[in-house]
């Protein structure tokens, strides 16, 4: 990968933050789409993580002629059957707020849990999933790493660091929430940057 810019393919700081990061150790300019104007619009559609960031890497990297790292990350719940998964980030519609999603899991966790004898506070266990893909469109070519974290869900949420399902997502090890975990704590247990240990070891192997 010759160009000396990786262009993050999300508007979300909190990711552009965790991705530059983790990213330091390449030595290239990280940018992110907030950088760029008039960029197309894309619809994640597909049925996987490895779809959706695959489609957001190539769609961008051809627009921009720069190569894009996209991730597709999500929550997936055992005791909804892996939901939200892919919808994560439009669990409570379109254009749901962290909050609006949080919500609507939490009310359909606890109204699972009114049939059981209990009033603990984790509610079930869960993992995150995300799936990296960075495409060097110079090449034509992709570069793909996958991680995971698991935990469960609390009701009771705690932290004001990270975003999304961070505040719910607890860690019983660090007797904490992603969301009250510093950016290193973070990093070196999150399923972001485990994917992106694996993808920086295959790019500098």
């Amino acid at each position: 990968m010759e160009s000396s810019v990786i262009v993050i393919a999300t508007r979300n700081p909190g990711k552009v933050r965790e991705f530059a990061h983790a990213l330091a150790p390449l030595n290239k300019q990280v940018k992110s789409l907030s950088d760029y104007d008039g960029l197309p619009e894309i619809v994640e559609d597909g049925d996987t993580f490895a779809a959706n960031a695959r489609k957001k890497a190539k769609t961008t990297g051809d627009a921009l002629g720069h190569p894009v790292l996209a991730d597709d990350s999500g929550l997936c719940v055992d005791k909804l059957d892996g939901a939200p998964g892919v919808y994560s980030a439009r669990y409570a519609g379109e254009a749901a707020s962290d909050e609006d999603n949080n919500r609507k899991l939490l009310a359909e966790l606890e109204q699972l849990q009114l049939g059981e004898d209990t009033e603990q506070p984790l509610l079930s266990t869960a993992r995150f999933v995300c799936h990296l893909a960075l495409y060097d469109p110079a090449s034509g070519e992709f570069v793909e790493a996958t991680g995971e974290a698991e935990g469960r869900i609390t009701s009771d949420p705690a932290g004001g660091g990270g975003f999304g399902y961070d505040p719910l997502f607890y860690l019983p090890a660090y007797e904490k929430t992603f969301a009250e975990l510093s950016l290193e704590e973070k990093q070196a247990v999150s399923h972001r940057g485990a994917a992106l240990r694996s993808l920086i070891d295959k790019l500098t192997s």
